[in-house]
């Protein structure tokens, strides 16, 4: 009984500490995409201590033009009418996206060179398409950066 009583707790134990592994962490999320973004920009520590405010900054004011956006196509208008004017939102908030980007862009542009916010705005771009890759491949199992899993750089899938 005591055997039956600790392979028990073993396999929970163990059930249990891989279900902790694949839950989403925007901590470990964050930290992965500024050290991508410092690593591909090739900032200087006083670089990025002035232009990645800047960045959280412009991209929690997405977030919330974003939540606004999946709001506006989680239900479908009844009528013409309100199709109509559902469109006319999305794309009032699109034009909002785009300044709000302009805006935040002129003011990483003061900051460090636009040579380095031209990398910076690839570099965002390129590590959510690796990240989504890397989801694929495990990188919620706690693989982060490692070899074989999508986020090697240059490596194309």
């Amino acid at each position: 009984m005591k055997k039956v009583i600790t392979i028990s707790l073993l396999l929970i134990m163990t059930i249990m500490v891989n279900a902790q592994d694949k839950r989403f962490s925007p901590e470990k999320f964050e930290a992965a995409l500024k050290a991508f973004i410092i690593k591909e920009a090739s900032l200087t520590p006083q670089e990025a201590d002035k232009v990645y405010p800047v960045f959280c900054e412009l991209r929690e004011k997405q977030r919330v033009i974003y939540d606004k956006m999946r709001k506006l196509g989680m239900n479908k208008p009844s009528g013409d009418e309100a199709c109509k004017q559902a469109i006319i939102e999305y794309d009032k908030l699109n034009l909002e996206l785009r300044q709000l980007e302009v805006n935040y862009h002129k003011k990483m542009m003061k900051e460090v060179s636009a040579s380095k916010v031209y990398v910076i705005m690839q570099a965002e771009n390129r590590f959510h398409r690796q990240m989504m890759k890397g989801w694929q491949n495990g990188w919620q199992q706690g693989h982060g950066w490692q070899k074989g899993n999508g986020w090697q750089k240059g490596k194309r899938n």
